[in-house]
């Protein structure tokens, strides 16, 4: 019985490959509710944010169907506190063009991380996993905190992602989703610089998912 079930085995990995493949070429593209640049506040806790703009072969390379980077900063204060915020949204991603991970993109840009490990943080429906980073370039380090948000979820699991994105795009033929990234310079020491990112966390969360497809 069990020689059987082996000999099976190949046969039932291709049919489950080739109904995900199938899933992913009749997927449908879903626009946004609302333009991520209405959406997105541009005053958080004080801080003002000016918008960014990535060059054309950055967004090329990045194939997103719209995105929002944002430059916060204190205006009435002296203090050096300020943070970014980054938001790509993916109408459909298919084999070889899929949201592209911050933890192998950072060091491209020099960044190398330090430490790592997922954080809780209070979101409008409960808690939600989110990846935690301590990066370093020269002398500058920064907290840098994102995840996947879209299709009725917050996931940071890299593998968790890329699992619901295969059985999505087969049983519902949807893979639309959002990258969310926050960076905030650690000026303060790290605890000041999480207190801030956890704050940033929470107002972003709704405000993403207001834009995004309905479930």
């Amino acid at each position: 019985m069990k020689k059987r079930l082996l000999a099976w085995t190949p046969a039932t990995l291709m049919g489950v490959v080739s109904v995900f493949t199938l899933g992913i070429d009749l997927q449908r593209e879903l626009p946004l509710r609302e333009p991520l640049d209405n959406s997105l506040p541009r005053t958080i806790n004080g801080f003002t944010g000016s918008e960014q703009r990535l060059s054309e072969e950055q967004a090329l390379a990045a194939g997103m169907t719209d995105y929002v980077m944002l430059s916060y900063r204190d205006a009435s204060s002296d203090r050096n506190d300020t943070f970014s915020l980054y938001v790509a949204y993916y109408a459909q991603q298919s084999l070889g063009h899929t949201i592209h991970s911050p933890k192998n993109c950072l060091p491209g840009t020099g960044w190398q991380a330090l430490a790592s490990r997922t954080e809780k943080i209070v979101g409008p429906g409960g808690n939600v996993a989110v990846n935690r980073y301590i990066v370093q370039r020269e002398d500058q380090r920064a907290l840098v905190l994102y995840w996947y948000q879209g299709r009725g979820r917050v996931e940071a699991n890299e593998y968790r992602v890329k699992w619901h994105l295969l059985r999505d795009s087969a049983l519902r033929r949807r893979s639309d989703e959002a990258l969310v990234r926050v960076v905030v310079p650690i000026v303060n020491g790290e605890e000041a610089a999480w207190k801030l990112a956890r704050d940033v966390v929470g107002v972003i969360l709704p405000a993403v998912d207001a834009a995004l497809p309905a479930n």
